[in-house]
């Protein structure tokens, strides 16, 4: 084995560690947090931060930057806002319609746009998702300009969980957005995972070891898509209504902030950069301060001192006292 496989191996586990201890730290708040934070704010942003987690699968972990994942994100707030509130089916399956519609819609975009590479491919999925959005503002079942409103939670497992009580709601969306981010974790430290990482690393590399390149960056399309869905299906039901807002470029460009501003390529990045958006939003809700001017200047911040993002940064800063250590 050559003596820069061994580093990357001996650097694996320490990052590894570190993320299940800060990750098992945030466990232990969020099961908490409620009792001493306003639950929909905390719901909120374990929304967003699953939806910049499933992005973040797309561009930290395969290199595809896409401009329209807020077609999944939206999309799944509609087609679960309307198996609801329409359907009258219950929310577990409402949730389940989302990701399945989100993951078709993935693949759909994902078979067109893969066909290029870059700055084209970012272009195709915008174009792609401003059709979507506006199919959105004339289809019958989105209620156009006034969205979905009145989107009951429900009742979990046949009516023994009431949604409708706060707390319940929080930890169903807790569980739920635990089991999104465990997904991710296992795909991307899976053997498909890694082939992932050797595509944006190098794709002619892969195209030379024999690898489908297309299926794979297919594959991982639909599953972001897919995992974006759960968290715009979340989102619909936490808020109960579903808008345009979700499927505008807007939220597409929020969530590239979000990973960008904790980390490309790291679990827990995207989660850290969603919590400081989504609490900027909140405390300058009642400023007169644009609150887009404010996460601007953050993000400018962040391209001049940490290249890496937040927890990319931590994460070099260990790796070079690690350095200085050996």
């Amino acid at each position: 084995m050559s003596r820069a496989a061994i580093e990357t191996t001996a650097e694996k586990p320490v990052a590894l560690r570190i993320e299940t201890i800060l990750l098992g730290l945030a466990l232990v708040g969020l099961l908490a947090a409620p009792f001493f934070i306003y639950p929909i704010f905390l719901m909120k942003m374990m929304c967003f931060a699953l939806f910049a987690c499933a992005f973040n699968l797309l561009l930290g972990y395969t290199g595809l930057l896409s401009f329209g994942h807020a077609a999944f994100f939206g999309g799944a707030a509609y087609f679960t806002a309307h198996a609801v509130k329409v359907w009258g089916l219950p929310p577990e399956i409402g949730i389940l319609v989302g990701v399945l519609g989100a993951a078709v819609l993935g693949l759909v975009i994902g078979f067109l746009a893969i066909r290029r590479q870059g700055i084209y491919f970012a272009m195709i999925t915008l174009a792609l998702s401003q059709m979507f959005f506006f199919f959105c503002v004339q289809a019958p079942f989105t209620g156009g300009e006034d969205g979905i409103q009145g989107v009951p939670r429900g009742t979990l497992l046949g009516g023994l969980i009431d949604l409708h009580n706060e707390h319940n709601m929080y930890y169903f969306v807790l569980v739920v957005f635990l089991l999104g981010v465990v997904a991710i974790w296992r795909i991307v430290n899976s053997p498909y995972g890694m082939i992932l990482r050797s595509i944006r690393e190098n794709e002619n590399r892969a195209i030379s070891l024999g690898y489908s390149v297309q299926n794979y960056k297919l594959g991982a399309f639909v599953m972001s898509a897919a995992l974006a869905g759960l968290a715009g299906g979340l989102k619909a039901l936490v808020f109960q209504f579903a808008t345009l807002t979700d499927v505008t470029w807007q939220m597409s460009g929020e969530v590239i902030l979000m990973t960008l501003l904790g980390g490309i390529g790291t679990l827990i990045g995207p989660i850290v950069g969603a919590g400081i958006v989504v609490t900027l939003q909140n405390a300058l809700a009642t400023s007169e301060f644009p609150v887009t001017i404010a996460t601007g200047l953050i993000f400018m911040i962040c391209v001049l001192i940490f290249r890496r993002g937040i927890v990319g940064e931590i994460y070099a800063y260990i790796d070079r006292r690690k350095s200085a250590g050996n």
